[in-house]
């Protein structure tokens, strides 16, 4: 039982300082409705509120409909910078769409979430 709680308490400090590390404006998106076959995307802004330099490992989609783009270079002690995610919309209805952001020397990722309802083209 011991282990266990110390094994939860570690858990809940690592996510602390991941979401520590940045500040993202939002970390949702809702579009609302957007038309088939027309690409929506969000641009989702951060601020590096770390002492060091942050770096994105990865940002990962959890489908192909789906496209992170970010860069890749260190964004400094107090600095912005931005995650794009666009949403290709090819099929009709409801959407929600997670991306996992991966930061250097973090294990938790951060999740940034769009939704949204595509409107089929008649």
């Amino acid at each position: 039982m011991k282990k266990n709680l110390v094994l939860f308490f570690l858990l809940i400090s690592s996510s602390l300082f991941a979401q520590s590390d940045i500040a993202f404006k939002t970390t949702n998106h809702d579009f609302g409705k957007i038309k088939q076959h027309v690409p929506a995307s969000f641009v989702f802004s951060f601020t590096n509120t770390s002492s060091k330099p942050v770096v994105i490992e990865m940002a990962t989609a959890e489908c192909g409909c789906t496209t992170p783009e970010y860069s890749k270079a260190p964004i400094m002690k107090g600095k912005s910078s931005d995650i794009k995610v666009t949403y290709n919309a090819e099929t009709p209805g409801k959407f929600t769409k997670n991306v996992n952001v991966k930061l250097a020397n973090v294990t938790t990722p951060i999740v940034l979430t769009i939704e949204g309802v595509v409107e089929e083209v008649k």
